[in-house]
C-alpha cells in the first residue's frame, strides 16, 4: 500500500516528481498535456516524458496515474462533445503511454436527464472506441461518482455493467472514498466496510481495483455531494480511514490523496505524513 497524492505539473511534468518527492509521496497523480478545465491537449514532447520516466525510475515513486480532463462526458447527447471527450481521453491514454504511467483516471460525466439505462450503450461503445484508437499499456480506469445530480458511475452494480460490457482487461477501478460516503456507502465503520467491499466484489472483482482516491468528507452520508475534505477533519475521519486501511482489499493498492490540504492549494506534506502515521497505526506496509 504505497500512499500519494495529486501533484502539480507547472514547469514541465518531471516537476511533479519533484513535488511528491519533497511532499514524502510514494506514489503521483497528475494532470498532463493541459488544464483539467480545457480542450487544448498539447504533448510535452519526448525529452519530457524521458525527464518524467528517469525521474521516477531514481526515486522509486510509482505507480502513477494521470487525471483525465473534467470536461469529458460519455452520457452526453450531443454528439460534438462525445467525439472530444473520446478524443481527449485517447490523447491522455497515449500520453500515459509515453510517459510510463499507470493508467487514467477519469469520470464518466451525466446522462443529462435521460436516464443511466438510455446511455448505457452509448458509454460503453465510447469507451471501446478510446481503446481502439490508444497505445496498449495504460489502463483506463472508471472513477465512482458521488452520486450528484445526474452523474454516472455512482453504484458498483452500474460501474461493473459497464467494465463487463466493453470486455477489456484494460478498463480498471478507482475508489474514491469520499465519492463512496457520498454515494451511501458508509465505508467508515468495519461492517459498513465490510458489505461495500462484498458488493465491490460481487458487482465488479476486487482484483479490477488499481486506485483510491483518500479524501474525507465534508458532507453527511448518502448526500450525493462531492466535497473533499483533509483526512481527520471531514465526516469519515482518521478513525474511519484506519478501518478502510486497515481492510484486506486495500493491502496492494496505491492511495492518492486530492484532499484541499491546509490552504486550498491541494495535498502537502502534512498530509501526507497524516495517512501514513494511520497506515503504520493499522500495521500495513507501503
Amino acid at each position: 500500500m504505497r500512499i500519494g497524492a495529486h501533484v502539480s505539473a507547472a514547469g514541465g511534468v518531471d516537476k511533479a516528481v519533484d513535488r511528491a518527492q519533497e511532499m514524502g509521496a510514494e506514489c503521483l497523480q497528475l494532470f498532463a498535456g493541459g488544464g483539467p478545465q480545457s480542450w487544448r491537449f498539447t504533448h510535452p514532447g519526448e525529452s519530457a516524458c524521458h525527464a518524467f520516466r528517469e525521474k521516477g525510475r531514481q526515486t522509486g515513486i510509482g505507480p502513477n496515474f494521470m487525471h483525465g480532463i473534467y470536461l469529458i462526458n460519455l452520457g452526453t447527447p450531443d454528439p460534438s462533445l462525445l467525439a472530444k471527450s473520446v478524443d481527449a481521453l485517447a490523447q491522455a491514454l497515449n500520453l500515459a503511454a509515453d510517459l510510463g504511467i499507470a493508467g487514467v483516471i477519469f469520470h464518466l460525466g451525466s446522462h443529462k436527464g435521460v436516464g443511466k439505462e438510455a446511455v448505457f450503450r452509448q458509454v460503453v461503445d465510447a469507451i471501446l472506441r478510446v481503446l481502439e484508437r490508444s497505445k496498449e499499456g495504460p489502463w483506463l480506469v472508471l472513477e465512482n461518482s458521488a452520486g450528484m445530480g445526474q452523474h454516472i458511475g455512482s453504484s458498483f452494480e452500474e460501474l461493473g455493467r459497464i467494465r463487463k460490457a466493453v470486455g477489456s482487461p484494460r478498463v480498471k477501478i478507482c475508489l474514491d472514498t469520499q465519492h463512496c460516503w457520498s454515494a451511501g456507502y458508509n465505508m467508515a465503520t468495519p461492517d459498513g466496510l465490510n458489505r461495500t467491499m462484498e458488493e465491490f466484489e460481487r458487482e465488479i472483482g476486487l482484483e479490477h481495483l488499481v486506485a483510491v482516491h483518500a479524501n474525507d468528507s465534508k458532507v453527511p452520508l448518502g448526500s450525493g455531494v462531492d466535497r473533499h475534505e483533509n483526512i481527520g477533519d471531514g465526516l469519515i475521519g482518521e478513525k474511519g480511514f484506519a478501518t478502510i486501511l486497515a481492510h484486506p482489499a486495500f493491502r496492494d493498492v496505491p492511495f492518492i490523496l486530492e484532499v484541499p490540504g491546509p490552504d486550498g492549494k491541494g495535498p502537502d506534506r502534512t498530509q501526507v505524513e497524516r495517512l501514513k502515521a494511520i497506515r503504520a497505526q493499522v500495521g500495513v506496509h507501503p
